[in-house]
């Protein structure tokens, strides 16, 4: 008996000891796994916060991207605007001819134009409307001398030389702080800086023939600032005011200003404002700015006159073509002891112009002016008539035109204009319409 219970003892010793052995093996094996896992946890999160980070990156390259394409495209805008405050004709910086430091260019147009009897061109005329040299030359550095000169002009009678712009132009003022384009200076006989259309009123820039009712422009001498904030610019100038070239009878001095926006490369604002300043009715006799084919007169027996404008203006630019409009109001006034002769004036214009076909394209532009009380309106009448005889209350101007762009050098133009209109007496002005075409060149 006791034989056996030491045999199944002894039996019994190894088998415990297996399965303790196996056991000891078992726990060693999940230590292991549990080890292996962890390791495997602790790569997924260095994995994950390695993802993490290269997302953050790719944001930020993509940040970068989006800043550099709104820089690029603010750097366009700012050129546009820099283009606009300059109102330099671009004939002159598109062409030309370069002889060392000096630049010459030009542009003209010449065709067939007839109005109505009651018109400025009622038999049919041949004429030369436009000719013109610009002369830009580099002075010193950033320093640089302009001149215009008109070998004919739709306005003056004659084709003798006139003297258009003349000015030294001071650029880049605002390097000596470290913002180029901010800040330069003209000083010299300049276009007066108020409302747009004068920008593209030349022949070569001009879609149309004619201009818009209001047509507000001139030259005058002074001193003038402009430059480029982001995606704004200004231009502002104080000027003599009155017509005469070489003389200012009056201290009172005429002052302009405009300031755009453009809100992107496509789509521009601007809002301008000017005084002429006291003139004297007797010596100045007329304002330097042209309004409607004419010019701000006294409009009593006063011995001082003078007119506050205010305009705005919308382009919206377009892949082949452009709507532009733009509205104002002007503020008469004089000092005529025996009556009250202040006049408030309304203007607007719409203008729109598209590609038809190839080089072909088509425009059209109405514009409209109320004076409720009367105002010289010369419009496509005859100046001597329509300047100092009847006032005109009301009337407006409908353009529809063609033209075929061979290149931007030379343009061929044709356009038929409606006019109608009424003096204050209640006389109907419809004998003024306008059928011209013409040839323009550039430079």
């Amino acid at each position: 008996m006791a034989t056996r219970k030491i045999t199944a003892f002894a039996l019994r010793t190894p088998l415990l000891a297996l399965c303790f052995a196996r056991a000891a093996a078992m726990n060693a094996a999940d230590t292991n796994i549990e080890i292996q896992l962890r390791a495997l946890q602790q790569q997924n999160e260095a994995l994950q916060s390695q993802l993490h980070q290269q997302r953050e990156l790719i944001d930020a390259l993509r940040h970068d991207v989006a800043g550099i394409r709104q820089a690029n495209e603010q750097h366009d805008a700012e050129i546009q605007n820099e283009k606009a405050a300059v109102a330099q004709p671009e004939a002159a910086k598109s062409a030309g001819f370069n002889f060392g430091k000096v630049h010459l260019s030009g542009e003209g147009g010449a065709g067939l134009f007839e109005t109505g009897s009651q018109g400025a061109s009622p038999n049919s005329e041949f004429r030369v409307d436009e000719a013109k040299l610009f002369v830009d030359a580099q002075v010193w550095g950033d320093v640089y001398a302009f001149a215009e000169l008109n070998l004919a002009t739709r306005e003056e009678p004659d084709v003798n030389l006139h003297l258009g712009e003349l000015y030294l132009d001071v650029e880049d003022i605002s390097k000596l702080w470290g913002h180029p384009g901010q800040l330069n200076a003209r000083v010299g006989r300049m276009d007066i800086p108020f409302g747009e259309e004068y920008i593209t009123r030349d022949v070569i820039d001009n879609p149309l023939i004619s201009h818009s009712l209001s047509d507000i422009w001139g030259v005058d001498e002074g001193l003038e600032l402009y430059g480029t904030l982001g995606k704004f610019n200004y231009v502002a100038a104080v000027q003599n005011g009155g017509i005469p070239d070489t003389r200012d009878f009056n201290g009172d001095k005429s002052v302009t200003g405009r300031l755009a926006f453009d809100a992107t490369p496509h789509l521009h604002f601007s809002v301008s404002g000017m005084r002429t300043g006291d003139l004297s009715s007797h010596q100045d006799a007329l304002s330097a700015m042209w309004f409607s084919d004419g010019f701000f007169r006294s409009l009593g027996a006063g011995t001082i006159f003078h007119a506050n404008l205010v305009e705005a203006d919308a382009e919206w630019r377009l892949p082949h073509g452009h709507l532009k409009a733009f509205g104002g109001y002007i503020r008469y006034n004089d000092n005529d002891p025996a009556a009250n002769n202040g006049r408030d004036v309304y203007y607007y214009s719409v203008e729109g112009v598209h590609d038809v076909f190839g080089k072909l394209y088509a425009g059209a532009r109405f514009s409209q002016i109320f004076a409720p009380n009367g105002f010289p309106i010369v419009a496509n009448g005859d100046m001597g008539a329509y300047l100092f005889g009847p006032l005109t209350d009301r009337m407006w101007r409908l353009s529809l035109g063609l033209g075929y762009r061979w290149n931007e050098h030379f343009v061929l133009k044709t356009e038929y204009t409606l006019e109608r209109g009424r003096e204050i007496g209640g006389e109907n002005r419809d004998h003024e319409d306008l059928f011209a075409t013409e040839a323009v060149f550039g430079f």
